[in-house]
């Protein structure tokens, strides 16, 4: 008999046969997230799960699950999971890291352009039908040639981002996840990145990106104190997780014109956007599209089920999770 899995989320028609020719696939249809409660009846016999970041997976989800060989994450975060609870009871978790950095950090530079350029803006005014013509002053925007690019969180999708600045005409520091009050001694040095504390990043960049994970140490981690380090001609941009950012802290701060301006593509209770924000000018509002291209998010689909196929072989996962 194929062992069974269960897929809480249509995944591209050539994955998913591939998935179908090895194991019997339980595929939750519907165009919304499976319910907490479904997926608890669901996963009961079931040898492996494939899961998005949209779908909580906890102990309730693990103990429901007592045959579980591994629980595949088609994300590269993971904060969705109690790892763990997966790890006392000897399940693997493995998530989608690297296939979808190139996408991530070219949307990073999307949103900055947007933000900054203020396209969104300009074309809520063109499609409004108040648009009354070019003129010297109008919508002006900050050049990015010859500012600071700040990156928090100088990871895989970290150093995409800065590795895309010079084209732009940008410097570019950054804050590691590891040394957030003080650059680590032994840390790797970039020539083209000076590294140095969140503190001074805050008060020195121009743009403030954010690509660290969502941890209980990241989780606020750009609050009221944070905003106010920033300078006021600067913008801030998360294509992260949306906890990191304090979404009323953030709508103080645009309100009061502390900063020039943010672009989000996470939020902290999505679908839901936090309503202060919703009628701002100086705000880019994205529904979550880092990854969203034909060929990333195939890839994050076929790397989950590569790791379920090994597992279920008697292999080892191909990319585990370290949390």
């Amino acid at each position: 008999m194929k062992p069974p899995v269960l897929l809480t989320r249509r995944i591209p028609a050539s994955v998913l046969s591939r998935l179908k020719a090895t194991c019997s696939v339980d595929l939750h249809e519907g165009d919304d997230p499976i319910s907490h409660d479904d997926l608890i009846s669901r996963v009961l016999g079931k040898q492996a799960l494939l899961c998005l970041l949209t779908d909580r997976v906890d102990r309730e989800v693990l103990e429901a699950g007592v045959d579980l060989r591994i629980v595949a994450n088609i994300a590269v975060g993971y904060d969705n999971i109690d790892v763990a609870a997966a790890r006392a009871r000897a399940i693997p978790v493995t998530n989608t890291p690297d296939v979808l950095t190139e996408a991530t950090a070219e949307f990073t530079w999307a949103l900055i352009l947007a933000v900054t350029r203020r396209v969104a803006e300009g074309e809520r005014l063109l499609r409004g039908g108040t648009w009354k013509g070019w003129a010297l002053d109008f919508m002006l925007g900050m050049e990015l040639r010859g500012k600071q690019l700040g990156i928090v969180g100088l990871g895989r999708i970290g150093s995409a981002v800065a590795a895309r600045a010079p084209a732009f005409g940008m410097s570019v520091a950054a804050c590691s996840l590891e040394a957030m009050t003080a650059p680590a001694p032994g840390a790797v040095r970039r020539p083209d990145v000076e590294m140095m504390t969140l503190d001074r990043l805050l008060a020195t960049s121009d743009v403030v990106t954010l690509h660290v994970p969502l941890t209980s140490e990241t989780r606020h981690l750009i609050g009221r104190h944070a905003l106010s380090r920033m300078k006021r001609t600067g913008y801030l941009v998360n294509t992260s997780r949306g906890p990191v950012v304090d979404e009323d802290a953030l709508a103080w701060a645009l309100g009061e014109r502390l900063i020039a301006g943010a672009a989000l593509d996470v939020y902290e209770q999505e679908p839901r956007v936090y309503p202060g924000l919703l009628g701002l000018d100086n705000v880019v509002l994205a529904p979550h599209l880092g990854s969203a291209t034909t060929e990333t998010r195939t890839a994050m689909a076929s790397l989950a089920v590569d790791n379920v196929l090994a597992v279920l072989a008697g292999r080892a996962p191909l990319t585990p999770v370290a949390g």
